[in-house]
């Protein structure tokens, strides 16, 4: 089946040129990334249609524009159901789109209620405080080393030398800080010391699959021991990317991670960061429902290169997932 397909996203430069800082859009898109996904939708015989951020979805949405199914990757500008937005939007005019709709892209950029929703099914993640304003700073009773990062953010924005807590008065600086700068609740939990893996996944339901892991190593050079929004932005320089070794462990870490994936109903492709604890115990950290699709950038393509899936195998598996959704014309 041939599909007119619409393409949502955002654009650092379009961003960088309304004044917004380098950090308030890195969670956004290059251009390069928009290039190679639609040079990929095309050779899978689709036909992709550009339409750009959510503001220009709205505008087209109501001048009576309409497309088979939207490739989503927009992450929004504001709030931390930004990235709820879209498929909002895509919902209230009936159009199917990819990966996960607006509850779960609420839920889950919230870091703290995907994580009560992870617990809540028996899975392991790390406990955790939230603190909302420096009132909620005494009653945080976790013992160190702690580690404390902006509740609803993503690309490692807040994150940096000074995240990983071992004394209170660095918690009390640290969340001071993040409050002012991010205008929202930090989330602070307890750290873990062991190795740290993500996991790709694909599919629906009790459809969705592991496509493969792989270890994140911070090498020692880089100016922060943990995976920091710096570290992020110049991980070619700072980060080895390593597969998961196959054997035990690695089966420990993509059930959870299948598990967590499932249980906070995540569609057509995410992927699981998850940290071993002290005693070598895999715990759940977050997911990312919207994954980067940079082919040789963002951890999920680099997943599946190195499971052997080329790039628009890749992003056709997400197409052809989304498209099992599109009903007939009249039909909610």
């Amino acid at each position: 089946m041939i599909l007119n397909i619409g393409m949502v996203y955002d654009l650092r430069a379009t961003y960088l040129a309304e004044g917004y800082s380098e950090e308030q859009v890195g969670e956004f898109d290059s251009e390069s990334t928009i290039e190679e996904l639609e040079k990929a939708v095309l050779s899978l015989g689709h036909s992709p249609r550009r339409i750009g951020h959510g503001r220009e979805l709205c505008r087209r949405l109501v001048a009576g524009e309409r497309w088979d199914l939207v490739l989503n990757v927009a992450e929004g500008l504001w709030g931390r159901s930004r990235e709820a937005q879209v498929p909002c939007l895509l919902e209230m005019f009936g159009v199917p789109y990819t990966f996960s709709d607006p509850l779960v892209c609420a839920v889950t950029l919230d870091k703290a209620v995907a994580k009560r929703i992870v617990k809540s099914a028996g899975l392991a993640t790390p406990q955790f405080r939230l603190v909302e304003s420096e009132r909620d700073l005494a009653s945080v009773d976790l013992a160190p080393p702690l580690f404390a990062k902006p509740v609803a953010e993503g690309t490692g924005k807040g994150v940096d030398h000074r995240s990983r807590i071992t004394s209170r008065d660095a918690l009390e600086a640290t969340c001071r800080d993040l409050l002012a700068r991010f205008a929202q609740p930090v989330l602070v939990e307890e750290y873990l010391p062991g190795r740290e893996f993500t996991t790709g996944l694909l599919g629906t339901g009790r459809e969705a699959r592991v496509l493969g892991s792989m270890e994140v190593r911070i090498k020692p050079t880089a100016p922060a021991a943990d995976y920091s929004y710096e570290v992020k932005e110049r991980c070619e320089e700072f980060v080895e990317y390593l597969p998961m070794e196959r054997g035990a462990l690695r089966r420990e870490v993509e059930a959870l991670a299948l598990a967590s994936y499932r249980a906070l109903e995540c569609r057509d492709a995410g992927r699981v960061d998850i940290r071993l604890d002290a005693q070598g115990r895999p715990a759940f950290l977050e997911v990312n429902p919207l994954p980067g699709l940079h082919p040789s950038h963002s951890d999920l393509p680099m997943i599946a290169t190195q499971e052997g899936m080329a790039y628009p195998e890749l992003i056709g598996s997400i197409i052809d997932s989304a498209a099992r959704r599109i009903q007939p014309s009249g039909r909610r």
